[in-house]
């Protein structure tokens, strides 16, 4: 911090000036003196350079904070990049599920019709079968 300026001569002219002895005078001059001495008063100049330095640490904190920044973005961008080439993964296989699933739903109907067919074959071999029996004993 810095020291207040202080001029003892002509505060005790002044007070001279004003009536007060010389001795007077001059003890009043000594104690304020002494007074500003010990005091811990800021000047303007003390004030500026706290200013600066907290400006130059603040230069610093935006430097740093726009370097983090760009890392980032940087990285969305990577994360946005990886994210679409999993969605496009992601259709692909399930296009390709979908056509197992059509060729295995299409299965399953042929294979509904070999069951029918086959059940309708039985069927019309056993009423056959009943039928010539039928004749058989009624002859």
């Amino acid at each position: 911090m810095g020291q207040v300026a202080f001029d003892t001569l002509q505060a005790s002219e002044e007070l001279e000036t004003a009536g007060i002895s010389r001795e007077q005078a001059r003890a009043i001059s000594l104690v304020v003196r002494k007074s500003h001495e010990v005091a811990d008063v800021a000047t303007k100049r003390d004030l500026e350079d706290v200013r600066k330095e907290i400006d130059a640490r603040f230069d610093k904190v935006d430097a740093r904070f726009e370097k983090h920044e760009a890392q980032m973005q940087a990285r969305f961008e990577k994360t946005d990049a990886q994210i679409a080439d999993v969605r496009k993964d992601m259709t692909t296989q399930i296009s390709l599920v979908r056509k197992d699933l059509q060729l295995e739903m299409a299965g399953i109907r042929s294979e509904q019709k070999l069951i029918r067919w086959m059940l309708s074959a039985g069927v019309l071999g056993i009423f056959s079968l009943v039928v010539k029996a039928f004749l058989v004993t009624a002859l």
